[in-house]
């Protein structure tokens, strides 16, 4: 399919544009991109092209090829060569080959945030059972980790630590760069579950050994197709947790004497992709990319940097609302005397799509994940309900 190319200016300054490449924006205000995404046009759009040709013939005659430019975009993003980008899906399955597939012995210990979304937290916690000590992170605040708190609990036993580029529900984004280096200068390897960054902000991985995101969030793209990156000179020591027709060499499909893993991250790729959610991933990789990740970037900083006030002017608690560098795309917020579940449904009812999450404590919040296509009036007419 082809599209005319477009950017956030020519969204905000043409609605019928904006209605017509974002549906959802016809009945609704979306604000919940932190949890599943509703697809753009142009996604849902490819994907129903691909699955109409498919009633043709062969699936993959129509969209094999798509797999390489799905690496090629994704090491875009990351800043990383294409070979060191898998086709994995699943944040959690790629977090799991991680857990798995390094092997880490007995009275070892890796670093973890208890606090994290649970798909970066369980396949760590399974590595006790081997012996492995698995260390909880403290901090000073939910999802606030600064480098200092990781330099001070690790040690000349850690091989690992595991940690989100942003906070599912504080929306604290924490300073990868400078962690990497931390942990790179003293041999430890460091894994990033980038799902709430990748698409809303710069993800790099120069200091980072692994990473994975799936793309429903803010990358606007299907469930279950995602990347998982390995660094290159990791490849050859991290082997696969899993064996197929992929990732193995069989030539004409003959089954060999030895297992041998292709070259290149695809040897944690061990069967067949689930082709049409590469398809969506790849049109919204290149949507991401033509909007220009630093301009939706300033745009979501830009909405959250307006929010906040507006919110404490109406007497909510937001969290991390002096978060400065570290502010993400994620604003969540309560309140003492309101019943944050009751606001939620009220909401939810008048056509206003949020998420209504909760803490270790119990305490409930509400949280507000615009992206770049969300008005201004969209977020006056939530503030207005409030």
């Amino acid at each position: 399919m082809a599209f005319e190319t477009m950017t956030i200016a020519d969204i905000f300054g043409n609605e019928e544009l904006r209605r017509r490449e974002f549906p959802v924006a016809r009945d609704k205000v979306f604000l919940a991109h932190a949890g599943v995404c509703p697809l753009p046009r142009r996604v849902a759009g490819v994907i129903m092209e691909c699955a109409e040709k498919s009633t043709l013939g062969d699936q993959e005659e129509f969209m094999l090829a798509r797999l390489n430019d799905a690496r090629k975009l994704g090491a875009r993003l990351l800043n990383c060569q294409a070979d060191e980008i898998a086709l994995v899906g699943p944040t959690s399955l790629a977090l799991s080959f991680v857990a798995v597939g390094l092997k880490l012995r007995r009275n070892d210990n890796i670093l973890i945030y208890h606090d994290d979304y649970p798909s970066n937290v369980y396949p760590w916690m399974a590595l006790s059972d081997q012996g492995v000590e698995v260390r909880l992170l403290n901090t000073r605040g939910l999802g606030v980790i600064r480098p200092r708190d990781v330099a001070g609990q690790i040690d000349e036993n850690t091989k690992l630590v595991a940690l989100a580029s942003c906070h599912f529900i504080s929306g604290f984004r924490i300073e990868i760069s400078e962690i990497g280096k931390i942990l790179r200068d003293r041999g430890i390897l460091f894994c990033l579950d980038a799902i709430q960054t990748l698409g809303a902000f710069h993800t790099t991985v120069e200091h980072v050994d692994f990473l994975a995101a799936d793309a429903h969030k803010w990358l606007l793209g299907p469930c279950g197709a995602g990347i998982f990156y390995v660094r290159r000179d990791l490849q050859e020591k991290f082997t696969p947790p899993v064996y197929g027709w992929h990732n193995v060499r069989n030539p004409n499909f003959v089954a060999q004497d030895h297992i041998v893993f292709r070259d290149g991250a695809v040897k944690y790729e061990a069967g067949t992709q689930n082709l049409l959610g590469v398809i969506g991933l790849v049109a919204a990789m290149e949507l991401a990319l033509e909007l220009g990740i630093e301009n939706i970037s300033a745009e979501l900083l830009r909405k959250r940097n307006w929010l906040v006030p507006e919110l404490q002017k109406r007497g909510f608690t937001v969290l991390n609302a002096d978060a400065g560098r570290n502010s993400g795309s994620i604003t969540s917020f309560f309140h003492g005397q309101k019943d944050m579940a009751g606001l939620h449904k009220k909401l939810s009812a008048a056509g206003i799509v949020t998420s209504l999450r909760t803490d270790r404590t119990g305490k409930k919040y509400l949280r507000f994940s615009p992206h770049f296509y969300n008005t201004d009036a969209d977020l006056h007419r939530a503030l207005d309900l409030l």
